[in-house]
Formats: C-alpha cells, structure tokens, sequence
C-alpha cells in the first residue's frame, strides 16, 4: 500500500475513533446550524485526499456540500428524503460531466410531443430545424423520446445530439437514433433532468405537445422571466399551416396580460417562428453580439463581441431608461470580480431586477445597432 495513503488512513480512522467516544454516552442530535469540529477536520482530511484545494471558491463549495450532507443523519432524516437527495446529487454529477466533454458547442434544447406522428407536419419542421441548427454549428439536447424528441434528433444526427431521458412506466423508450450513444443520460426525477434541460442550453425550441411539453414551455419562460435562468431566445416552431401557437399567443394576451397576471412585454421573451429557418435565423441574430449576461452584486452586465459607438448608447439609455435604477447604460472592461471572457466589451447598468422581457427586447435592439 501507498505509505502516504495509509497515513491517511490510519489518520482517518484515528479521527473516526475520537468523534466516537466523544459522542458515546451522549445524542448527537444537537443543533447542526453550527458546525461540528470534528465532521469538520474529517472532511477536510478528504477533501486534502482528493486533491482538494483550500482557499478557492471550488474548495468551499465541495465543503459546504459535505458539511451539509453530514448533517442529513443527526437530522433525522428518513430513507426516502435521503434517497431522493443522494440520486439527485449523483444524477447532476454525472450529467455535468457527460456535457462537459462538448463544452464549445452552442446547444439548443427541443421540447415537443412524443406523441406526434414520423408523418406529421411538426415531425418534419423538428428535422429540418435540428438539421439547420446542426448546420450553423449547433448541438441538440432533447427528451431521447419519440415523436418530436426522436425527430429533434434525427435532423442534426447522433454525434450531434445528446438524450436526456426520463424513467417513466409508459411512452418513453429512448429513440433509436440516440440509443446507446454516451451523450444519453438518464433521469430518475423530472427536476433534474430539467435542471440539464435548461442549464446546458443557450436557447430552447418549443414544438407543440401536451401538458409536458407545456410545463417545459411554461418552466422555461418563468426561469428567464425572472431572472433565475440566463437571457436566450425562446422560439415557438411547428409544421404548415398549423395555429397551436398562435392559439398559445392568444391565450397568453387574452388570458393573462388582459388579467394582469403577465406583463405586456413578457411576449418578448418568446418569438413564434414562420418556418423552421425562421426559428434558426432568430437564434442565431441573437448571439450576432451577444455574448452572454450576469451580474456583479446590484450591476447587470451584458457581455457582448464589439463594442458599441457613443450614439448607440444614447439610443439606449434613452429607450430602456425604465430598466436603470440609477445612474445611466455605459460601456466599459471586465471587472475586478469578473474571471471569464476578459477581453470582451460590457454595457453595464444598475438594473431594476424586474421587467425582463425589456432586457429581452434590450439585447435585440443590442444586436440591431452594431449592425448598423
């Protein structure tokens, strides 16, 4: 055996043996607000063991999430709180890693039916908007079912695809185009699997399907509405001559803004595409200089690929001045907080933190000026 490794071991145990005694006579059940000094050297002991490294904020999370789970059992905790916590660590753990092997490749998440016919019209607009999607340099993420999922698939092809797939008892047998494929993972619950959904994707596209699909349209639009997801284009596709999301577009307007339980310009956040190109073409004008978003404490920053001219600016602290609390949109280097895309431009604004389909319509009017 390794001499360093059974040090460690030896130390292991020897700490093991003391948290013993020291709890013998004695529940354990106190407070788990505060932490135990001893789970604590554990921990750190092995996190020291698998090249953990202090100081860096990956270092505390990874404790932050041992300490937390060493709480589970003085907790009281039942078995099936646990089961449910310990497959849906172990379930985005996997995920994760599978996506990060094809972490340069924009993706585009597919919702749809699984239920729609290889010869309906909505079948083939899937294909042939995956196929263009491939074609423009993207990746398909879907349900790894069939109907819509099978043809979200089909068009870009198995290496450009990845299944997320659901154990369900019924109408969920992975496709053949995906089977076997290690881009497929596997979900017990549907949160994390949506988590995968929309986290690994810089823009989704809604075909028309039933309550699935619609709670995956509905999730979607909530997360970018209010801000817990990353801005990106929403597009609504189906075949020919179909009206189901003109039929969504009304119920939306009647139904919810006449009512006030959505805001008018909520509609920006999603765009009913006239063809499957359509829906490409919008995805893609969207990242034409845009880069991507976040904050940095009570400042919004919008990354984007060329800087903006000084009347640009004008044009935009004047039209989006309802989204600035204070102060005005300028434009401006990384900062100090900032780890990634350094040598990227920002426009920056302290934002109001609400009307996020403003800051949709934002980007738009972002991407129109430097084209001009």
């Amino acid at each position: 055996m390794n001499p360093e490794k059974n040090n460690l071991n030896l130390e292991l145990t020897g700490l093991v043996d003391g948290a013993a005694a020291a709890a013998a006579g004695k529940a354990r059940l106190q407070t788990t607000s505060t932490e135990d000094p001893v789970v604590a050297e554990l921990v750190d002991k092995i996190l020291d063991a698998v090249g953990g490294k202090p100081g860096t904020m990956e270092h505390r999370l990874v404790r932050d999430l041992l300490m937390t789970s060493s709480k589970l059992i003085p907790d009281g905790r039942h078995t099936g709180e646990l089961k449910l916590i310990t497959t849906a660590v172990k379930e985005m753990r996997y995920a994760y890693r599978v996506f990060a092997r094809y972490e340069k490749p924009h993706k585009v998440t597919i919702f749809g039916s699984a239920r729609t016919p290889e010869d309906h019209p909505d079948y083939k607009a899937a294909v042939d908007f995956g196929r263009l999607m491939s074609e423009a340099g993207w990746m398909a993420i879907t349900g790894a079912g069939d109907g819509i999922m099978k043809a979200g698939h089909e068009g870009p092809g198995r290496a450009q695809s990845f299944g997320v797939a659901i154990r369900l008892p019924f109408e969920q047998a992975t496709n053949t185009v995906i089977a076997g494929d290690e881009k497929l993972i596997h979900f017990r619950y549907f949160f994390t699997r949506k988590l995968m959904f929309i986290s690994q994707a810089e823009a989704v596209a809604l075909f028309p399907g039933g309550f699935g699909t619609m709670d995956e349209a509905y999730e979607t639009l909530t997360l970018v509405q209010t801000g817990k997801a990353s801005m990106m284009p929403i597009v609504c596709v189906e075949g020919e001559n179909g009206g189901y999301w003109k039929e969504f577009d009304v119920w939306v307007r009647q139904g919810m803004i006449s009512r006030g339980w959505v805001s008018p310009e909520d509609t920006n956040l999603y765009y009913i595409a006239k063809t499957p190109k359509d829906a490409v073409d919008h995805i893609v004008r969207f990242y034409s200089n845009y880069h991507s978003s976040r904050y940095v404490k009570d400042d919004y920053v919008i990354r984007i690929k060329r800087p903006l001219l000084p009347v640009h600016l004008e044009k935009l602290n004047e039209e989006f001045k309802v989204l600035v609390k204070e102060g005005k949109i300028v434009q401006r280097g990384a900062f100090e907080a900032e780890t990634d895309n350094l040598d990227l431009p920002r426009l920056v604004f302290h934002h109001t933190r609400y009307k996020w389909g403003l800051v949709r319509k934002l980007i738009d009017r972002i991407n129109e000026l430097s084209a001009e």
